[in-house]
C-alpha cells in the first residue's frame, strides 16, 4: 500500500477521568464526572464511559448530569496533574514523526517517512497507553480532516485507518457536523437543503448550494470527500492563556464576596504560571451577570508579573472599573502574552 500522505490523529479517551484514575484507582468502574459539583452551577469536564451510558457529557451542567445519573461521582481536576501527562503523551508521541498538538489530550504525528505506517499505528497506540498508563484512540489517513474523524470512530482505545482512496467512501454514511468546518450554523443551512451526511453533500448539485453558501460550496463539498491539504505543523504549541473561573452557587452583589473569590482566583493563576516558569502582561477579568450576558476586559501591564497580589490588584482596578453593583453570576481570571524570565515587581504602579 502506497501513501503519498501518512497522518495519524491521537486523541487520549476521557483523559481527564483517566488521569484522576491514576491516582484513585478505586473509583474504575464507576460513573464518574470530572468538573463542578451539583448545586454550584458547575459544568461537567469530562466524563468516564460508564457515565456516558447514562446521557451524561461534557458541557453538561452539574445537576442535570446528577439527574440523570444519581449515582454520578464527582472529582475535581487536577491541572498540574493533567499538564503533566500532557507532557509525557506529547514527549512520547514525538518520538514517531513531526508532532503538532492541537490541546492537553490531542495531537497530529505526521508518518510520512514510515513504509508501512498502516502496521506501525497499532503499535504505537498501544505503546502510548502502555507508557502513559492512560488509554487512546487513533486515526489514519492520508488528511488530516479525515484522520481526525477516524480517531474518534470506534472509542474508546480504537484504532481505525482509512487507506488511501477510501477517504469518500469512509465519510459517505457519517453526519455532515462530523467534518472540520462544519459547525451548528451550516450544519443547520445544510439540514434545510435535505443534505444530513457527507454523502448527501457530495451528490447535491453544487448550484443549489452557491445560494446559501457562495464560494464555499465548493469547499464544502470537497471536505465531504475528505479532501484537506494542510500538513503537519511541528512549529511549537504554547496555550496562549492560564486562566481559570469560578460560578457562584447564588448570585453576588456584595464586592467584599467578589473579592475574595477574586483572591482565590489569583493565587490558582499564579501557582499555575509558577509551576510552568512562566511571567505575562496581559490580565484578563471575565463577568457573567445573572441573565448571562458575559464580558470579558483586559489590560496590558508595562512589566510581566506572576505573583498573586500583582494579578489581584491588577484584576481589582478592572473589577472597579466595570462592575457597577449587578448581581455577579461568575468571575473569572486570565494571563497572557507569556515570558518566561524573572518576574518583575509593580510597585506602586
Amino acid at each position: 500500500m502506497e501513501w503519498p500522505r501518512a497522518i495519524l490523529h491521537l486523541d487520549m479517551d476521557a483523559f481527564f477521568v483517566n488521569v484522576y484514575l491514576l491516582d484513585h484507582p478505586e473509583d474504575c468502574g464507576v460513573p464518574l464526572a470530572i468538573g463542578g459539583k451539583p448545586g454550584t452551577r458547575g459544568v461537567v469536564a469530562s466524563a468516564s464511559y460508564e457515565a456516558r451510558q447514562h446521557g451524561v457529557h461534557s458541557a453538561m451542567p452539574a445537576t442535570q448530569a446528577q439527574r440523570r445519573c444519581p449515582e454520578l461521582k464527582f472529582a475535581k481536576a487536577d491541572w498540574s496533574r493533567i499538564e503533566a501527562c500532557s507532557r509525557e503523551v506529547m514527549r512520547r508521541l514525538s518520538e514517531f514523526g513531526p508532532l503538532e498538538p492541537l490541546s492537553v489530550d490531542e495531537a497530529f504525528v505526521d508518518l510520512g517517512g514510515e513504509e508501512a505506517p498502516e502496521e506501525i499505528v497499532p503499535r504505537l497506540r498501544k505503546y502510548i497507553s502502555s507508557e502513559t498508563k492512560l488509554p487512546a484512540s487513533v486515526g489514519l489517513a492520508t488528511s488530516k480532516l479525515v484522520a481526525k474523524v477516524a480517531s474518534d470512530f470506534d472509542k474508546p482505545e480504537g484504532c481505525t485507518i482509512v487507506s488511501p482512496g477510501n477517504e469518500a467512501e469512509f465519510l459517505a454514511p457519517l453526519p455532515v457536523r462530523r467534518l472540520y468546518g462544519i459547525g451548528p450554523k451550516t450544519g443547520a443551512a445544510l439540514a434545510e437543503l435535505g443534505i444530513e451526511t457527507c454523502s448527501d453533500l457530495v451528490r447535491v448539485d453544487i448550484q443549489a448550494l452557491q445560494p446559501a453558501f457562495g464560494n464555499y460550496a465548493v469547499v464544502l463539498q470537497e471536505l465531504a470527500q475528505g479532501v484537506d491539504t494542510r500538513p503537519v505543523d511541528p512549529s511549537p504549541w504554547e496555550r496562549k492563556q492560564i486562566s481559570t473561573e469560578h460560578t457562584f452557587p447564588k448570585d453576588v452583589t456584595e464586592r467584599e464576596q467578589l473579592l475574595t473569590a477574586l483572591a482565590e482566583l489569583c493565587e490558582q493563576v499564579s501557582t499555575e504560571l509558577s509551576n510552568s516558569s512562566r511571567t505575562g502582561r496581559t490580565v484578563t477579568l471575565k463577568l457573567r451577570w445573572s441573565d448571562f450576558t458575559t464580558i470579558t476586559r483586559q489590560r496590558t501591564l508595562p512589566s510581566e508579573i506572576a505573583a498573586a497580589k500583582d494579578l489581584l490588584r491588577t484584576a481589582t482596578t478592572l473589577l472597579d472599573r466595570n462592575w457597577d453593583g449587578q448581581a455577579v453570576r461568575l468571575l473569572g481570571i486570565g494571563v497572557s502574552r507569556f515570558g518566561t524570565k524573572s518576574q518583575t515587581q509593580l510597585g506602586d504602579f
